[in-house]
């Protein structure tokens, strides 16, 4: 995906200037430090809320692949981004861009299936609260994608890093917008031992029910 800027740095007249990409800028120390650990982290983060938003939508969604299907893509975006921030341009430009592809590619298609599944099933009477806001940042961060390749193909590079640092903010405030419906929900990690007679004798099914909730 960055194959264009990498031919057009090593093009580049002595003394002139690299348009300032992402991961131009962090493709040497000590910035590539830093961008390989944010982009760690954001991918650990991305993972998390995949999960979450699978185990928060799978007793509500009429459409149980729609649900898979966006566990999927947020996983493999957030596998793209530990590849594109591990991997330099300069050191493994192939694995680079095969992250930066999946980072955004699988990113704008998890994007339009969130925003889908959230005007569906509606959750707590927020869907059209949250579902038009991931809508528009839907279309807009479609939209910087394209924009983005018609300028890298043009070579005017300087507008197209700057398209490039407008998609991330608005993946970021995507994000964001989870925390509606996160508000509603209190998400449990549990650790019991395992036993063969799960319900005691004194406990019938219909009340152990009731302890069912969301968990991971």
């Amino acid at each position: 995906m960055l194959a264009p800027v990498f031919l057009c740095l090593s093009l580049r007249k002595p003394g002139s200037k690299s348009p300032p990409y992402i991961s131009i800028a962090g493709d040497a120390p000590p910035a590539s430090c830093v961008f390989s650990q944010v982009m760690n982290m954001a991918a650990f983060l991305a993972l998390v809320v995949a999960v979450l938003r699978f185990i928060q939508l799978k007793p509500k969604a009429l459409n149980p692949w729609l649900n898979v299907s966006g566990l999927i893509a947020l996983c493999l975006a957030s596998f793209g981004m530990t590849l594109l921030g591990n991997f330099q341009l300069s050191s493994d430009e192939e694995i680079h861009n095969v992250g930066t592809s999946l980072t955004f590619g699988f990113g704008t298609l998890a994007c339009w299936i969130q925003a889908a599944l959230t005007l569906k099933i509606n959750l707590k009477n927020e869907g059209r609260k949250a579902g038009i806001p991931r809508v528009v940042l839907s279309a807009t961060i479609t939209l910087c994608v394209v924009l983005y390749f018609i300028l890298m193909i043009q070579g005017i590079h300087m507008h197209a890093a700057r398209i490039q640092w407008g998609l991330v903010m608005c993946f970021l405030c995507y994000f964001g917008t989870f925390a509606v419906e996160f508000r509603h929900y209190r998400f449990e990690i549990i650790c019991s031992e395992y036993q063969e007679n799960f319900l005691s004798f004194s406990e019938s099914p219909s009340e152990a029910s009731e302890y069912q909730t969301d968990q991971v």
